[in-house]
This record gives C-alpha cells, structure tokens and sequence, in this order.
C-alpha cells in the first residue's frame, strides 16, 4: 500500500492551496481517509477526515477554512485550504484506514500512511 501526498509549497497568507492524496495498491474510495499535519516541533495533529461515503469532519483549527473532499471515482482526496495563516506552516500527510461508522482524526487509528508535503505560509 502507498499513498502519497502532493500539492504543497510557499503561499502568502490569505492565500490558498489544494493538496492531494492518491493511493496504490489498495481500493482507496472504499477507505477513510484523513489529513493530519506536523509543524516544526510539535507533534503530529489530525485536521480532517472523509469517509468512503462522503460525510467529512474537521476539526476547529481549520472549520470553514479547510474542505476535504473526494472525486466521484474515489481515486483522490483532495484538501482545499483557504485563508492560510502563517500557523497552518507543517508537513501535511494523508493517510488510509477501513471504513468504520464515522471517519476519524485520530492518528493512531490509521495503518496506512504517505510521505508528507510541506505547505509553508509567509506572513
């Protein structure tokens, strides 16, 4: 199993930035799938979710800033980020778990990872 997440880079603050998730080797619309982010220093943190039917989660750092959400062929997850502040500067990783009831942000709950990408805002 692979995932792999894309899409990072500089942005200004204010500024906006889709991020992606693909996976190989396992059937990934029919997977949760989560974002998290780790800043310099401090731990790993869980910012979104999406179950394999659609419903999504975020927790309150990013509501109604960020929106996950996935293409009708269920190949990608992407995480649509607004407003970026200088605080949302992190290594963002996607990672994969089965479907439970509803989707979650806790990190030990995911078996399967990617390697991050590094979303930087300037101030």
């Amino acid at each position: 199993v692979q995932l792999q997440a894309s899409g990072g880079g500089l942005v200004q603050a204010g500024g906006s930035l889709r991020l992606s998730c693909a996976a190989s080797g396992l059937t990934f619309r029919t997977y949760d799938i989560g974002w998290f982010r780790q800043a310099p220093g401090k731990e790993r943190e869980g910012i979104s979710c999406i179950s394999s039917d659609g419903s999504t989660y975020h927790e309150a750092p990013v509501r109604g800033r960020f929106t996950i959400s996935r293409d009708s062929a269920g190949n990608t997850v992407w995480l649509h980020m607004n407003s970026l502040v200088p605080e949302d500067t992190a290594t963002y990783f996607c990672a994969a778990v089965f479907p439970r009831s509803t989707c979650t942000t806790v990190e030990y709950e995911y078996p399967y990872w990617g390697q991050g990408t590094q979303v930087t805002v300037s101030s």
